[in-house]
């Protein structure tokens, strides 16, 4: 998925002349820390709930800081992996999103991008998860495929969570299929240590709520 498909379809930008209270007023109604501000098509830079209070700008024109704000885009082609890695790295609620002549498009936020990776995952869809624990050295996605595939579910989405500074690894499968009780004993013939199973729809929504405020977490806004 590209940056232009996560475009917000609501958040509004601010003008260059308009003071920072304006622009914290804009931030509140959408639930952001960051704010695009734009003339016509150009776009100038991100401003910060922290640089309008920090620099005192509540009442002055966002203009007579332009050289403070942050300058942090991506281009309309840009993959969703890049946005967030950027989004993550700069601590950013907000990215504009410009065309190759730098014409403002639009921006994406946390929000959106967070929305985004659930339906990129299928984190949606209906079926089990399993939480496979292991040591990272004897990780082979083509061998727990295979385990997977031959008990004729299909796996929908993966991740990998592997605790920092360790060869721990957890293999979060997403599947397509809530009777997983073959499968599970399949895991256990082959030796692989199955930490959890969450096949109650109920359960999985709390899961995915929790990853998402992990998320949130782990972007730091």
């Amino acid at each position: 998925m590209l940056a232009e498909k996560l475009i917000s379809d609501s958040l509004t930008s601010v003008n260059s002349a308009d003071k920072g209270r304006k622009a914290l007023n804009s931030m509140d109604v959408y639930r952001v820390s960051h704010i695009p501000v734009v003339n016509g098509s150009k776009f100038l830079g991100l401003v910060s709930d922290k640089l309008i209070y920090d620099l005192n700008l509540l009442d002055v024109p966002i203009e007579t800081q332009l050289d403070k704000l942050n300058t942090s885009h991506v281009h309309r082609e840009q993959h969703i992996f890049e946005v967030a890695i950027l989004m993550y790295k700069l601590k950013l609620s907000v990215l504009p999103v410009l065309e190759t002549d730098h014409y403002y498009l639009g921006a994406i936020t946390l929000y959106d991008l967070a929305r985004r990776f659930a339906k990129l995952f299928s984190l949606e869809e209906i079926g089990g998860v399993i939480v496979i624990g292991m040591n990272i050295n004897n990780y082979s996605l083509s061998e727990i495929s295979q385990i997977v595939e031959s008990n004729d579910i299909k796996i929908l989405s993966c991740f990998l969570d592997r605790k920092h500074g360790t060869n721990n690894l957890d293999v979060i499968l997403k599947l397509d299929n809530d009777e997983l009780s073959p499968l599970i004993q399949a895991f256990n013939r082959y030796d692989y240590n199955v930490k959890a199973v969450y096949l109650d729809q109920s359960e999985l929504k709390d899961l995915y709520k929790d990853r998402f405020d992990q998320f949130m977490k782990f972007m730091n806004i």
